[in-house]
């Protein structure tokens, strides 16, 4: 994890700023050096064609609907700003993008991720509370749980690869909050036209304005990507290594909430007088993940005598190794707040979760599937649990769960002129914790860049996640077993997407089967019940010169299953903007703009920082609005952003809760950069 002892001490900005770069660029810079140095021995001919990294369903140019000429990757020879292309693990390809765009404005935070359907904590580096949820990209298999500690989390799906003719950087930094900052550098380069190796890493600390709010974090990954010079052999492959970590508060006291509330002058100034319920509670999730995929090409395109039935054949196998951890550890234990405890000290528990994924898969190109095909057999072992029994007092029989699955399954990829077809099916028959069904497929009809039409139909069974089945604590309220009790959840979505210039709209309507969730004692239960769940988002641009107005607008109804699946029925953004190039010869481009969003009240669910999960509450209604100001700038490849957050924390109410307890931030002006560099 990345250390800063600074926070301790009154240290500038400045200091601060470059301590943090310093302790950053210290962990990797022993591989940069070891790219670089190994790039001058490899001479690159700058061209301008795909070469290695095209993508197998198709090139997306993303640059946030901005024309060429705004592409601000300005190079010489015939090296072209497409030539640097980012790889998704699905082998959607799309270009590196220096532009500055409302969109970019919406993702520069430490998730680099639009947050519309969340409601963050006043920290950053803190968990989210959810407006919204998405069941379109369910997991095949139960996970670890401590669901509040992986939205900074990055699955396989989340790391990219990269083909890129000449080595290339990219550095966000933003400032803290009270004291911290966060650094996100990424370097890649092509060691050849067909060898690309990528390194990341994100590293956050940030103290927070209340007492025990500090948040500390690091995401390291390495990716790579291998192409033999015919062809016949390809291979990728990641090695990330995440921790989080963050001091817990139980959030506001009663007497503090309510000076907070009432805006007490005592402590509007200084909000690290407020009382909060736990002063010596911390937990920590950690991650790594090993994985990689490779194929051998039997018989391709060229070498088929005859392409009518089907071509390039590959036989491939792929390999995960993925292990988790999460801690909880009090220095003592505070029974006001969990209840009883059968420890006199300290409180320390500690859940492992080790799985093991191998994969073999056959691809092929046929006429009779028109595009893509896959069929493949997975083996899958885990382990989950803790190393002893927790608590002796609970009556509690197993400290593990174990066990194995063998899964079959089938992709398709297919494509008839304009429609376009993605399907994947799987099925892990028997018994076992692993077994279930997931199904899912995707249709769109797509009109150049006039109109994409869209329609998805998701179909998944499959056990809770771990820590429902199984948990254990100090804390005797805190231990259950529910290996036998708990059934499947069943999760049907039909929904579709509608793109145009004209504006978006999508509309997703889920139904789940014996929804599982924390109640009001934070203990698991499952409805036993449907839960309907209808959500509606449109989004729409207005231009007038140089002002325009982006607006988001998000409706949802839960027609069964209110009483423990609650979302807010209203959320809107709204952005008002100006954007213009400033200065002769145009080497300043600017926007200007305040954000208005509001979500109608609701229940919103409790944190728990023991589960590391949310709970349902009956106490409390959240809803307000906000707004937000900011000045981003462009200068050639480099994007400034500073924003100041809540402003209307002047003119408002003291009301706006992330959960019941905790407060959302306080009027704060933060500072930010991204820089690309193309050596």
């Amino acid at each position: 994890m990345l250390q800063i002892n600074s926070f301790q001490r009154n240290y500038s900005p400045f200091l601060s700023f470059y301590y943090f770069i310093f302790v950053v660029m210290k962990k990797f810079f022993l591989v940069f050096f070891c790219l670089i140095s190994v790039q001058l021995l490899f001479s690159q001919k700058r061209t301008a064609d795909g070469g290695f990294g095209l993508s197998r369903r198709g090139f997306t140019q993303n640059r946030d609907s901005l024309p060429d000429n705004e592409i601000n990757v300005k190079l010489s020879g015939k090296t072209k700003y497409t030539d640097y292309k980012i790889i998704s693990h699905k082998n959607d390809t799309t270009v590196v993008d220096t532009t500055l765009t409302l969109k970019k404005h919406y993702k520069f935070n430490f998730l680099r991720k639009d947050k519309f359907e969340l409601l963050a904590f006043h920290n950053q580096g803190q968990t989210f509370n959810n407006l919204a949820y998405n069941f379109n990209n369910i997991s095949q298999f139960p996970d670890i749980g401590f669901r509040a500690k992986q939205f900074n989390f990055f699955s396989i799906e989340d790391v990219d690869y990269y083909h890129v003719p000449t080595p290339t950087t990219e550095i966000l930094y933003r400032t803290g909050l009270e004291q911290g900052q966060v650094l996100d550098a990424l370097f890649t380069t092509n060691f050849s036209k067909r060898f690309n190796v990528g390194i990341a890493y994100r590293g956050l600390r940030s103290l927070g304005a209340y007492r025990r709010s500090l948040s500390s974090s690091g995401n390291f990954r390495l990716s790579f990507r291998y192409e033999s010079p015919k062809g016949q052999y390809e291979i990728r492959g990641q090695a990330v290594n995440q921790d989080f970590f963050n001091q817990e508060s139980g959030g506001l006291t009663d007497d503090a909430l309510i000076a907070f509330t009432n805006d007490d002058p005592n402590f509007s100034g200084n909000r690290a007088r407020l009382d909060v319920s736990l002063d010596n509670a911390e937990n920590t999730f950690e991650g790594k993940r090993l994985h990689f995929e490779h194929s051998f090409k039997l018989i391709s395109a060229k070498d088929s005598l005859s392409q009518k039935d089907f071509s390039n054949l590959k036989i491939g196998h792929s390999f995960t190794r993925d292990s988790k951890s999460y801690r909880f550890n009090q220095a003592t234990a505070t029974t006001p707040v969990f209840g009883n405890v059968n420890v006199s000290g300290s409180v320390y528990n500690k859940v492992n979760y080790l799985s093991y994924n191998n994969q073999i898969f056959l691809d092929f190109n046929s006429k009779y599937v028109l595009g893509k095909f896959r069929v493949k057999t997975d083996y899958t072992t885990y382990n989950y649990g803790y190393d002893n029994l927790q608590n002796s007092l609970v009556g509690t029989t197993k400290n593990k769960l174990k066990g194995d699955a063998i899964s079959f399954g089938a992709n398709w990829n297919g494509k008839l002129k304009n429609f376009h077809v993605n399907a994947s099916a799987n099925i892990t028959p028997g018994s076992g914790r692993l077994s279930g069904n997931n199904f899912n497929i995707e249709t769109f009809y797509k009109k150049d860049s006039v109109v994409t039409i869209k329609a998805r139909l998701g179909i998944s069974e499959k056990l809770p996640n771990f820590n429902f089945l199984l948990f254990q604590s100090n804390y005797n309220k805190y231990n259950w077993e529910n290996d036998s009790r708990f059934g499947s959840v069943g999760t049907r979505t039909l929904g579709g997407d509608i793109t145009s210039k004209w504006g978006n709209a999508s509309v997703d309507i889920t139904n789940i089967d014996n929804y599982t969730y924390f109640d009001e004692n934070s203990l698991p239960k499952q409805h036993s019940g449907v839960v309907n769940y209808l959500k509606v988002k449109a989004s729409k641009e207005f231009k007038f010169g140089k002002f325009a107005l982006d607006n988001t607008l998000m409706y949802q109804k839960v027609a069964n299953g209110s009483d423990v699946f609650r979302v807010p029925e209203l959320v809107t953004r709204n952005t008002l903007y100006y954007s213009d190039n400033w200065f002769k010869g145009n080497p300043l481009f600017v926007q200007i703009g305040a954000t208005f969003k509001y979500f109608s009240k609701y229940k919103a669910n409790a944190y728990n920082p023991l589960l590391a999960e949310f709970r349902l509450q009956n106490d409390t209604e959240i809803g307000y609005p906000t707004v937000d100001l900011f000045f981003n700038g462009r200068v050639r490849r480099t994007r400034v952003y500073f924003k100041a957050d809540n402003i209307s924390s002047f003119f408002f109410k003291k009301d706006y809760l992330s959960a019941p307890g905790y407060p959302y931030r306080d009027f704060v002006i933060r500072f930010g950069v991204v820089w690309n560099w193309f050596i």
